[in-house]
């Protein structure tokens, strides 16, 4: 069985691909696979040292509006077009998969068009361009959201939830105490804006982190992103936060063991990257989310949105992110009696930890027709 793979841009596209490669190796381990991506985006990093085969169609994304780069583009489209026909003809794939990205586009197209049973997966609540158009020509939908199923054909379109890593459902709580030395009978907060950090967030938790370390009945854990990392320590610093002294709160640049992290979290103030929701979801975390408000078709205030209305979390815009917000959407939560459970419930009932393998029967199944 011959699978091409493609999903590109952002981890948020390529980890879900990745896991519905480890996936379908379990269940038929003598498949191959072709990834493609493209040489600009992350994959091109990632997907190589996860010991996969992978090939580059070179392409960009539009800008919004008319420009003589986009006709560049435009040129460089089309030949990814002619690109992705020559992937598929030497290949010869049994299926294809798409994560999302638009590198997904020619790939997914030049195999529906050669008779290929093709499945893209949806991330967020709000589906982008690309999914939207590939939605008229792929075999298969898996809805990442029971709200993105009403934007694809019904006859095609099953919510699975969107595929984790096997890590976040197996990783355990006491490894995550210990690593961090924090004690086990005060509730922890994981706090994150993602890989690179978010400066919005940073900045709101110094003032939070200030008060916090003369209350050690709350443990912090803050990944504050590479980049971020060495002017956080300093604005820390200039706000008084002495962090020697605070053993209650850990700053760290980068959190390479996330699943061990989110193991032993009971709040977690993060971005709403549909990639970190149904990680989240799947362990039965509530949240503080915090959309990032440049993400494109502003899928993360959606998604945030919904998990504020299934009352897995509560929403702050970032424009509207200040450490006294913040700091009284916590007290708010750590106060009220039983508040974080009944969140942490509606959280797990939205989590899909069998999506991964739901997704995969459905590649299975669609090449079998």
């Amino acid at each position: 069985m011959n699978i091409i793979v493609s999903g590109g841009g952002t981890g948020g596209h390529i980890y879900p691909a990745i896991t519905l490669i480890r996936t379908l190796q379990k269940k038929v381990p003598d498949a191959r696979f072709l990834y493609v991506g493209t040489k600009r985006g992350l994959e091109s990093d990632i997907v190589p040292k996860e010991g996969l085969p992978f090939e580059t169609i070179d392409l960009q994304g539009f800008e919004r509006h008319f420009t003589m780069d986009n006709v560049r583009r435009a040129a460089k489209a089309m030949l990814g077009v002619a690109k992705a026909r020559h992937v598929v003809k030497h290949f010869h794939p049994d299926a294809a998969i798409g994560t999302g990205g638009y590198v997904c586009g020619p790939i997914l197209l030049a195999a529906s068009l050669a008779g290929v049973p093709t499945l893209i997966q949806e991330q967020n609540v709000v589906p982008g361009i690309t999914n939207k158009i590939l939605s008229h020509f792929v075999t298969k939908i898996a809805a990442g959201t029971e709200d993105a199923v009403r934007h694809f054909p019904k006859d095609k379109t099953v919510f699975t939830g969107n595929p984790i890593r096997r890590e976040v459902l197996t990783a355990q709580k006491a490894d995550g105490l210990r690593e961090y030395g924090f004690s086990a009978d005060k509730p922890v907060v994981l706090v994150s804006g993602g890989s690179r950090g978010a400066r919005s967030l940073n900045r709101a938790m110094i003032g939070v982190l200030k008060e916090a370390q003369n209350h050690p009945e709350v443990q912090f854990l803050h990944a504050t992103g590479k980049g971020e990392y060495d002017a956080q320590l300093q604005r820390l610093a200039d706000a008084g936060v002495d962090l020697a002294a605070a053993p209650h709160i850990q700053v760290k640049p980068y959190l390479y063991n996330m699943p061990q992290a989110m193991a032993m979290a009971d709040l977690a103030i993060f971005r709403a990257g549909a990639t970190g929701l149904a990680e989240l979801t799947a362990r039965g975390i509530p949240a503080i989310l915090v959309p990032y408000p440049y993400a494109a078709e502003n899928n993360q205030e959606h998604n945030a949105r919904a998990c504020e209305t299934a009352g897995a979390a509560r929403m702050i815009l970032d424009r509207e992110l200040t450490s006294e917000r913040l700091g009284s959407v916590l007290m708010e939560l750590f106060s009220e009696p039983g508040k974080l459970e009944r969140m942490a419930a509606a959280s797990k009932a939205m989590g899909r930890p069998e999506a991964a393998d739901t997704i995969a029967d459905m590649v299975i199944d669609m090449q079998k027709k």
